[in-house]
């Protein structure tokens, strides 16, 4: 389990004993925090890796799939520190991913009859991004910058060598990419809880430059390129 923080004291000790108590392991990447991120998800049974400073929700990512790889495991599931992300959902995705033979597999807000509410500012752009995200993919997406994701071999792999470190690039780019690469993706609805603490990285109206951004570099061309998946069977791991 690869839980990225930044300044999550007050909610990250909560994700990391709920992910423990499942007998997972968990690896929380405190990515520059000022505050006690680290010493609590340490204390609640966490393996912690300290950045020097903050390098964005991409880079602590990168960071702990290159952990995962270096520690040999074949798949790795994603999920925040701010208490949004239900633990208990951890093994049916799990479970799920296996089961289809998925690369990346999404959990996504707004794939089941409750779909999560969000305003309409940020409903147009999350529409164009799903849109974009389900032609890379061949496949329906509706929640192209969910962070709930399970991430398996040889994907895993090409993450921890090359992924998007920019807003955005670590969800819709990584998954636009993957995609376009052949690799195997889908999505099945989870629940989305209110944040326990803390605040969004980004407002409606940075999120929209930030969303404008990304798509043109999209169009240029992203310098995060991934080996083609060739389709040769690969080993379920740990």
């Amino acid at each position: 389990m690869i839980v990225p923080a930044f300044n999550e004291e007050a909610s990250v000790g909560a994700v990391v004993r709920a992910i423990v108590g499942l007998g997972l392991p968990v690896v929380v990447i405190d990515d520059g925090s000022t505050d006690g991120t680290g010493s609590v998800a340490r204390s609640a049974g966490a393996t912690v890796l300290t950045l020097p400073f903050n390098l964005g929700v991409g880079g602590a990512l990168r960071c702990g799939f290159r952990w995962a790889t270096q520690h040999d495991y074949t798949a790795a599931v994603q999920c925040d520190a701010d208490g949004q992300h239900d633990p208990a959902e951890l093994q049916r995705l799990l479970a799920t991913a296996i089961e289809r033979d998925d690369h990346l597999l999404i959990g996504s807000r707004f794939a089941g009859s409750d779909g999560f509410r969000s305003t309409r500012l940020r409903r147009l752009p999350m529409r164009l991004l799903a849109r974009v995200a389900s032609n890379a993919a061949r496949t329906r997406i509706t929640d192209a910058s969910s962070g709930y994701r399970v991430i398996r071999e040889p994907l895993l792999s090409e993450f921890a060598r090359a992924y998007p470190v920019h807003y955005l690039g670590d969800t819709f780019e990584a998954l636009v990419q993957a995609g376009r690469y052949g690799y195997r993706i889908s999505e099945v609805p989870v629940v989305m809880r209110p944040r326990d603490s803390g605040v969004p990285s980004a407002g409606p109206t940075a999120s929209l430059k930030f969303l404008v951004r990304v798509l043109a570099a999209l169009l240029i061309g992203s310098s995060h390129r991934y080996r083609a998946f060739d389709g040769a069977p690969r080993a379920v791991g740990r």
